[in-house]
C-alpha cells in the first residue's frame, strides 16, 4: 500500500461513485476500478461497496480512508510551510454565496477579508443553488436550507427573516394585507425555487405556544436577484416578500414599509448555514476565511447576520 492508492481511496469515498473519482483525477472508469481492486487484494478485504449510484465504504475501507484523509492534510500543512516560509499567508479559497445576501452582506466582509489576507486568492460565485461541492469545486457554500444535508459540515450564522413589505406610494394607493390569508390574492413580488409552488411559512408565539401557518402564493413578479426585487418593491409593483436586510435602509428611511410583523415569515428556511466537506484537508487559507466569517457573524452589533436569508 502506497499514498497514492491511499489517495485515490479517499477521492473515491469524496466523489460518491468511480465515475465522479475518475473525472476528478482526469482517469477513466475502469483505470479508476482497476486500481481499487489492486488495492483491495493487497489489503486483503473489500474496502468499498459499490452499487450503480453509490461507492460506500466498509469498516476497514473506513478507516483506511480516514488515514488517508489525516496524511493529505499532513503533507499539505508540510508544502505550506515551505512555501510561505517568508512570507505572508497565501492560498486559494472558492466560495458560494447567495446573490442578495453576498453583495448585501458579505461584501464588505469579503474585502476586509483580502485587505487582510492579500496573499489568498477569493475566488467568489454569487447563485442560490444548491449544488455538489465536489463537483464544482467549492470549498464553502454559504445557504439557507431548512435542513443542511448531512453529508456536509454545517455551522450555524444566525436566523432568517422575511418581511412583508410596499413602498410608501404603494401603501398610499393600495391596502395593505393585515391578515396572511390575503397575501394569495396581492401582487408578491419575491424569490422562487423554479418548478416548484411557492409556499410561504408563517410562524406567530413560541415553544409550545407557536401558531404555524402556510399560504400558497402566486407571484406577479419572481427573481433570484434580490437587487432587482429591491427595485420592483421601490416602484409600486406589489408586496414584496424578502429577507429583511434587503429594505432595511429603505424602511428606516421610510420610504418601505412593512406589514404582517406580527408574523415570521419564512420561503427558504429560517436558518443561515456555512456548509463544506468533512474530511477534508483544509488550507490554512480555507480555516482562516471560515474563522474570520464565523467572527464576523458573532460580532457584537452585527445585525444583518441575525437577521439574514440569500
Amino acid at each position: 500500500m502506497d499514498l497514492q492508492s491511499l489517495t485515490l481511496l479517499v477521492e473515491i469515498l469524496d466523489a460518491g461513485n468511480l465515475s465522479a473519482a475518475a473525472r476528478r483525477l482526469k482517469m477513466s472508469r475502469a483505470n479508476v476500478s482497476y486500481h481499487l481492486n489492486q488495492l483491495e487484494r493487497s489489503v486483503g478485504a473489500q474496502l468499498v461497496r459499490r452499487t450503480t449510484r453509490r461507492a460506500e465504504p466498509t469498516e476497514i475501507g473506513l478507516r483506511l480512508y480516514q488515514h488517508g484523509v489525516a496524511i493529505q492534510s499532513e503533507l499539505l500543512a508540510a508544502k505550506e510551510s515551505v512555501t510561505t516560509l517568508g512570507q505572508g499567508l497565501q492560498g486559494r479559497v472558492r466560495l458560494s454565496v447567495p446573490s442578495g445576501y453576498g453583495q448585501l452582506v458579505m461584501a464588505g466582509w469579503l474585502i476586509d477579508f483580502k485587505r487582510q489576507y492579500p496573499g489568498i486568492v477569493l475566488d467568489v460565485v454569487f447563485e442560490n443553488r444548491i449544488e455538489d461541492l465536489l463537483r464544482d469545486e467549492v470549498d464553502i457554500a454559504i445557504r439557507v436550507v431548512p435542513e443542511p444535508p448531512q453529508n456536509l459540515v454545517a455551522r450555524e450564522m444566525g436566523p432568517v427573516r422575511y418581511v412583508a413589505c410596499a413602498s410608501s406610494g404603494y401603501a398610499e394607493k393600495h391596502p395593505l394585507p393585515v391578515q396572511l390569508d390575503e397575501l394569495q390574492g396581492a401582487p408578491v413580488v419575491t424569490a422562487a425555487v423554479i418548478g416548484r409552488q411557492l409556499r410561504v411559512s408563517a410562524y406567530q408565539g413560541q415553544n409550545l405556544g407557536e401558531v404555524r401557518r402556510e399560504v400558497i402564493l402566486e407571484p406577479t413578479l419572481i427573481s433570484e436577484n434580490f437587487l432587482f426585487l429591491r427595485q420592483a418593491i421601490l416602484a409600486g409593483l406589489g408586496i414584496g416578500l424578502v429577507p429583511d436586510y434587503v429594505v432595511q435602509e429603505d424602511v428606516r428611511k421610510g420610504d418601505v414599509v412593512t406589514t404582517l410583523d406580527d408574523w415570521r415569515l419564512s420561503i427558504f428556511g429560517t436558518q443561515m448555514f456555512m456548509l463544506y466537506m468533512p474530511n477534508r484537508q483544509h488550507t490554512r487559507a480555507i480555516r482562516t476565511f471560515i474563522d474570520f466569517i464565523l467572527e464576523r457573524v458573532r460580532a457584537p452589533g452585527a445585525e444583518p447576520e441575525d437577521q439574514s436569508q440569500r
